[in-house]
């Protein structure tokens, strides 16, 4: 069995009919033992109470669970509240991010960059959680350069960052030569790749556009050509993405987290034919 820091993400429902299938996900991603599982969080803290919930849930089944944090939209008070209320309930782990500018919102809190963030945590709460931030191996959308994305991250890891994880991404070099590069400017930090399993074609595509994470054009073209036949996206995706988890593990790689969008099926066998 391959050895690594394995982990999932979940997003917090907003029905009882969606917390029925995520806690249905969830049970079937319990077997397979991951390190943690990751529970994201609205801009502003729109989504505090589900996140919150969802994450308590986890814990009571004795799995580490950590919350999103995003400043975006947030007060200091607001996202100390927040921090006392994780640490109040045992919560040792948080993935801290900036967050998205939801439409219409042009107050962008008092806190604007995730190393800010960061350091608000560290500030307030000493070492007590364990904090992953976020990195972009095929350099962040809103980044002028790919000098200044790096700088970026290492503004989050000297704020006090313990650990990171990737946006997706299909190009398994794009990682490499980033880690090559965050090791050359002397960040030594854990960077997991993040891992987006490919269920749509549109879906995967609206969610690239957004977030700046390339399809390749091969894979698009391929994607393309198959329609509406979502058994055969399903049976590709799955051939490129276990090819590619395969050379990020077998080239050094610590481990991988999975976007699994609050479903089971495509991870699980991801999972399984990795071998993990």
């Amino acid at each position: 069995m391959r050895k690594g820091d394995f982990s999932f993400e979940f997003f917090p429902p907003k029905t009882d009919e969606g917390m029925q299938k995520l806690r249905a996900t969830k049970a079937q991603l319990e077997q397979l033992k991951p390190r943690f599982f990751s529970v994201t969080y609205g801009a502003g803290g729109s989504t505090r109470d589900r996140t919150l919930d969802t994450v308590l849930e986890i814990q009571k089944d004795g799995f580490e669970a950590a919350p999103h944090l995003s400043c975006i939209g947030s007060t200091r008070a607001n996202l100390l509240e927040t921090l006392q209320l994780y640490k109040a309930n045992g919560i040792r782990h948080t993935v801290a991010l900036r967050g998205d500018l939801p439409s219409g919102l042009v107050d962008f809190g008092e806190l604007r960059y995730a190393s800010e963030l960061v350091e608000f945590i560290r500030k307030e709460t000493g070492d007590w959680f364990h904090i992953e931030v976020a990195c972009y191996p095929e350099m962040h959308p809103q980044a002028r350069s790919p000098q200044d994305d790096l700088n970026a991250f290492k503004r989050k890891v000297d704020a006090g960052a313990s650990g990171a994880i990737t946006q997706y991404f299909y190009n398994a070099d794009a990682y490499f030569r980033f880690v090559d590069e965050v090791c050359g400017a002397g960040i030594s930090i854990p960077i997991v790749p993040g891992i987006m399993p490919i269920a749509t074609f549109t879906q995967l595509a609206r969610f690239s556009e957004m977030c700046g994470a390339e399809i390749p054009r091969w894979m698009r073209l391929k994607l393309a050509s198959y329609g509406d036949d979502r058994a055969s996206i399903r049976s590709f995706g799955l051939d490129v993405v276990t090819d590619m988890c395969d050379r990020l593990l077998e080239q050094g790689a610590p481990g991988l987290h999975f976007y699994t969008l609050n479903a089971a099926g495509l991870t699980t066998t991801l999972w399984q034919r990795l071998g993990l």
